[in-house]
């Protein structure tokens, strides 16, 4: 399930994101350790996600991690 649309997808259609010492980093292998979060490969739900905190309670982080580098990998793999 998509935490910014919270819309069920196949595996395939959705990107894990890993927390990495406090900045979110995305997981296209899906082969990083620790817990994941699951994003749609769009910046909308990527919006949703950090307005309601989402990341926070998925990947169970005190505070809302650094969302720069998985901003910078949704916008280049858009373009």
């Amino acid at each position: 399930m998509c935490v910014g649309c919270r819309v069920r997808a196949a595996r395939a259609d959705l990107l894990r994101v890993v927390a990495v010492e406090g900045a979110l980093l995305p997981d296209p292998d899906k082969r990083l350790p620790g817990r994941g979060a699951w994003l749609h490969h769009d910046l909308g739900c990527l919006e949703q996600a950090i307005r309601r905190r989402a990341f926070s309670r998925a990947l169970r982080l005190g505070a809302m991690p650094d969302t720069s580098g998985l901003l910078r990998y949704l916008r280049g793999s858009i373009e």
